[in-house]
């Protein structure tokens, strides 16, 4: 309500963002933000936390329980160790498919890379901290028990960039390096002088061709030179540069604001069985039932939107005394 009102005041044209704010409060009191932030009350922590969710959503919400951040109206009524090992194994996907900078990654991050504990973790930032920053993959062996074993299984999910060597900020695993020399013999290119253009234009040159032929030639299966081909069509992208950017708003709403018939833009926070939960700028998610979200049948919710989709909606009702919304996507 001071941000509102403070923004009503202001001259200038200023746009702000919605954060999510779920789990905040969780990371305000725990052990890991008190040893981040020791001079905050926990009031700023949490603002911090949120503040942080804007610049990297992924590095800053796997220092939280995944069960703290909401994950649907059951989730207290199934087995909890299940649903804790299921949840953990969907945060170790996600971080293991985008990658984490080695340079810059926290140690509640790193642990969830493939091989890497949260002993290694914390190993690996000291190391850093000691010896600067890293410029290859190999760097890693000489960080403290972290073995042979535990780099092949790690390696190829940390990225390094503007490192000594181009292919450490792919997903490109080293043991691979071998056959990407090879290809870049075959193109008159060598590692040292080659860029992220002139991969991708290689890959995409091979991509059309033979491949069957080419892993002969290499020596090395189909498989995997289709997942090397794959991933140097895209050197040090990142897989969430294709996700919606965030809206950045110039509207001041607040619940009492909204009227029925209003066209708004809004974030998919949630998808439910009954319906899907947006966020329209205002404190209250509105809702979205599931009759409302097509013209057309709607056999599941799911069918028509994901989390983090963008929507039109139209504001149907509003509930002041309930705080509750009620919006519709269709015909629209």
């Amino acid at each position: 309500m001071v941000i509102v009102e403070l923004l009503k005041e202001i001259d200038k044209p200023v746009k702000y963002v919605i954060v999510n704010e779920a789990g905040a409060s969780v990371y305000s009191a725990s052990k890991l933000a008190a040893e981040e932030f020791p001079e905050f009350d926990v009031g700023q922590r949490s603002a911090a936390s949120i503040a942080r969710r804007l610049q990297d959503p992924l590095a800053e919400l796997v220092k939280i329980d995944p069960k703290s951040i909401g994950v649907g109206q059951y989730q207290h009524d199934v087995n909890q160790k299940r649903l804790a090992e299921a949840l953990r194994g969907v945060v170790e996907d996600c971080v293991n498919s985008v990658g984490v900078d080695l340079n810059t990654a926290s140690p509640s991050l790193l642990q969830y890379i493939s091989g890497i504990t949260p002993t290694l973790a914390k190993n690996i930032v000291a190391y850093r901290q000691e010896k600067g920053r890293f410029n290859n993959r190999q760097e890693l062996l000489k960080v403290s028990k972290l073995g042979p074993k535990a780099f092949e299984q790690c390696a190829g999910f940390l990225r390094i960039p503007g490192g000594n060597n181009i292919l450490d900020n792919t997903a490109v695993h080293p043991e691979s390096y071998s056959f990407v020399m090879q290809l870049l013999k075959m193109n008159d290119l060598t590692v040292k002088d080659v860029r992220e253009e002139d991969l991708k234009r290689m890959a995409e040159e091979y991509a059309k061709g033979n491949l069957t032929q080419l892993a002969s030639e290499l020596g090395v299966g189909l498989p995997t030179l289709k997942d090397i081909i794959k991933e140097l069509q895209k050197p040090g992208r990142d897989p969430r540069d294709e996700l919606p950017q965030p809206i950045l708003r110039t509207d001041i709403m607040e619940l009492k604001d909204l009227k029925p018939d209003m066209i708004l833009t809004g974030t998919v926070r949630n998808v439910i069985d009954f319906g899907v939960f947006v966020d329209i700028g205002v404190h209250q998610d509105g809702l979205v039932h599931i009759s409302q979200l097509s013209d057309s049948y709607v056999r599941h919710p799911m069918d028509v939107v994901q989390v983090g989709d963008i929507v039109t909606v139209k504001v149907l009702d509003v509930d002041v005394a309930r705080k509750r919304i009620a919006l519709t996507m269709r015909g629209l």
